[in-house]
């Protein structure tokens, strides 16, 4: 039988200019890898995309 996985998408906060601080991508990281969940990309901010987007994945 094959691994499933389940996936999470998070956006990073970042301030009125667009900006974030690294600790709250940090605090991000650290809280969901915790909770069992793998980082497997990041989509970083586009003309479209005002904040950094964070994809996480666990085993089912």
């Amino acid at each position: 039988m094959s691994t499933q996985w389940k996936y999470l998408v998070v956006k990073v906060k970042t301030g009125m200019l667009g900006d974030f601080k690294m600790e709250t991508l940090q605090e991000e990281l650290d809280r969901h890898g915790r909770l069992g969940w793998e980082l497997v990309n990041v989509v970083h901010a586009t003309p479209t995309i005002s904040s950094p987007t964070l994809i996480f994945k666990k085993e089912v």
